[in-house]
Formats: structure tokens, C-alpha cells, sequence
């Protein structure tokens, strides 16, 4: 009974040897990338996608993207992150429009301080953000909807912060000698 106990575990990796045998898996027949494909009546390997689908995880950017998430410290730092990581370079760290790019030659955005600017919704901002605009294009693949809103959020601070006067901060008379 022992000798049939100790067979399987050494008859497993004969098994498994001889399972290696088949290259199937590695040597598939297929199409080269944009080569011809006399399979389609188009005859082009790339296929559409068919009408109707929908993207894995495209419904929950979708509804991430209908409401904004309450703005708290962590959203603004989040936000400034953000904006550092994808938006200084043509909007620069105040968002007057002087980035690194904008130095270099790249065509300027419009300041965040200007009065139609300011006016704007933060879901302008987000808009923007997800579908570009001018020059400016689609961020929609590189930030999260999430993020989009925190950029939004700490854009509405720096707007804040470069139009604040002194006596509109509160508490500062106080400690002021």
C-alpha cells in the first residue's frame, strides 16, 4: 500500500516533462501589427471595437466625474500634487501661464487669474481637463476623474491666494503688531 502512496509524487514530474513537449502556446500562427488579413473582407487586422461596447471601468470614471468630492486638506494637497505632477508645465506653479514649455516657446495658456477664469465653474476645469481644449489636449487617459477634481479644487485655491488682500484674511489684523 506505501508503494502506491510514493508512486504519484514521482510520477508527477515525469508527467510534467513531458507536458513541456508542446509549443503550441508559443508558436501560434497570428497577424503581424497592421499587416493584412485576408480573413476580414477589409482585409486589415486591426478590428473596431463592436458597436455598443463599453470600456472596463469606463461606467465608474463616468460617475466619479458627476459629482464633486468634498473639498478638504487632503483634496487641496492631493490636488497640488496633481497640478505640480501635469499642469506646471505650461500653466506654471501660480497658474499665471508661464511654464517651463511656455519659456521654451510653446503657445501660453490664459492665466487662471483672469476674470472669466475666475468666474468659471470648477466643472469647466474639469471639462478641460477630460476633453482639452485649444492647444491643450485630453487628459482624460493620464488623470483620474478624482484627480481631475482635486486639481480643480487647488486651482480654485491658487486663484484665491493670488487675489487675496490683506484685510480680507481673517484674524491677520489681530496678530499683526
Amino acid at each position: 500500500m506505501r508503494r502506491l502512496r510514493a508512486l504519484p509524487p514521482l510520477v508527477l514530474p515525469f508527467l510534467l516533462l513531458a507536458a513541456c513537449g508542446d509549443q503550441s502556446m508559443q508558436t501560434q500562427s497570428r497577424y503581424e501589427v497592421y499587416g493584412k488579413a485576408p480573413l476580414f473582407p477589409d482585409g486589415a487586422e486591426a478590428r473596431r471595437p463592436p458597436e455598443g461596447t463599453v470600456e472596463v471601468g469606463a461606467l465608474d470614471r463616468e460617475a466619479a466625474l458627476k459629482e464633486p468630492p468634498p473639498v478638504d486638506a487632503a483634496l487641496l494637497a492631493r490636488g497640488r500634487q496633481r497640478y505640480e505632477a501635469f499642469c506646471t508645465p505650461c500653466h506654471g506653479l501660480t497658474g499665471h501661464g508661464d511654464g517651463m514649455v511656455v519659456q521654451r516657446g510653446f503657445p501660453a495658456p490664459p492665466s487662471y487669474h483672469e476674470d472669466r477664469l475666475r468666474a468659471a465653474p470648477a466643472r469647466y476645469v474639469v471639462d478641460v481637463i477630460t476633453r482639452g481644449y485649444g492647444v491643450m489636449y485630453s487628459y482624460a487617459a493620464r488623470v483620474e476623474p478624482r484627480d481631475r477634481w482635486a486639481i480643480a479644487a487647488y486651482i480654485r485655491a491658487l486663484q484665491l491666494s493670488q487675489g487675496a488682500r490683506v484685510a480680507e484674511v481673517p484674524g491677520l489684523r489681530e496678530k499683526l503688531p
